[in-house]
């Protein structure tokens, strides 16, 4: 096995076909269809599946993405060490967290590490569910941030918080009502409850921008214990009286095999420390 059939596999995977990776690699595509049977022969499986869609991983396949890129890495810092006589080994760790929990969670995380351990790399993304995952289980992700745990084989998951949906209104004006998908398990609960109707209510994706609007406009829907504190102790928001409470559990997801950074328990008991000192969210 050499570095460019690596380099290949993972193209291959980025540009979702071998015709595509071809062009990127700027060869023929004999030359990638050549590599990709000479690499599946060195490991002694089939890596993708072929079809008019594009190239598809097999099992196999998504077990090899990360053992590539430590061997990419592993060549780049070859070069950098063989360059620089003064050069430091850097290990990267790849985290990832639900749109609605970047902040303050995954920013205030971003921020310890670089203080408290500068020399890791930390490459972040924030993005649905489902894409956090998908990178995850295809090992294109170390650790993620999520609501929704999900129980898989190869994957641990812990509760690092534990937090509320509590239903508030705005203390000049309480209508109209405001719906905010907090996620499927939310909705379920909050249809058994039937706060009010949630289909001719005002629909929000993100909490946020439901937030801004309560706080510009008026209205009433269910918000973060922690985002909602400051403003219902300001006086500009108030507890509605009676209405049913949720939880809103956090968790960190992340494998449970040797692939991670060696200083991954370092970076998480950061991540715990810092959730601890949280007093109070943003929007």
């Amino acid at each position: 096995m050499d570095i460019e059939q690596a380099r290949t596999f993972l193209e291959i995977i980025h540009a979702g076909t071998f015709a595509r990776a071809a062009e990127r690699l700027h060869v023929t595509q004999t030359t990638v269809t050549a590599r990709v049977q000479a690499l599946e022969a060195a490991l002694g499986c089939t890596l993708f599946i072929r079809n008019r869609a594009g190239a598809k991983l097999t099992k196999s396949g998504e077990a090899f993405v990360k053992p590539a890129k430590n061997m990419m890495e592993a060549w780049e810092q070859a070069k950098k060490i063989c360059g620089n006589s003064d050069y430091q080994a850097q290990q990267t760790l790849h985290i990832g967290g639900e749109i609605s929990l970047w902040n303050p969670i995954l920013i205030d995380w971003l921020l310890a590490l670089n203080e408290d351990m500068p020399h890791l790399i930390i490459h972040s993304q924030v993005t649905t569910t489902d894409m956090l995952y998908q990178s995850l289980q295809k090992q294109e992700i170390d650790a993620i941030i999520v609501h929704s745990p999900r129980y898989l084989p190869s994957l641990v998951v812990e509760q690092i918080a534990e937090e509320k949906l509590i239903h508030v209104a705005s203390n000049t004006q309480q209508i109209p009502d405001l719906f905010i998908d907090w996620g499927e398990e939310f909705t379920l609960q909050f249809d058994r409850c039937v706060p009010f109707n949630r289909r001719a209510a005002m629909q929000f994706s993100l909490g946020p921008m439901a937030l801004k609007y309560l706080l510009a406009k008026g209205g009433n829907g269910y918000f973060r214990t922690r985002v909602v504190d400051r403003y219902i102790q300001e006086g500009q928001l108030h507890k509605v009286n009676g209405a049913a409470e949720f939880t809103y559990p956090i968790y960190l997801v992340y494998h449970k095999n040797n692939t991670l950074p060696d200083e991954f328990e370092q970076a998480k008991q950061q991540l715990l420390d810092q959730v601890k000192a949280f007093s109070s969210w943003s929007i």
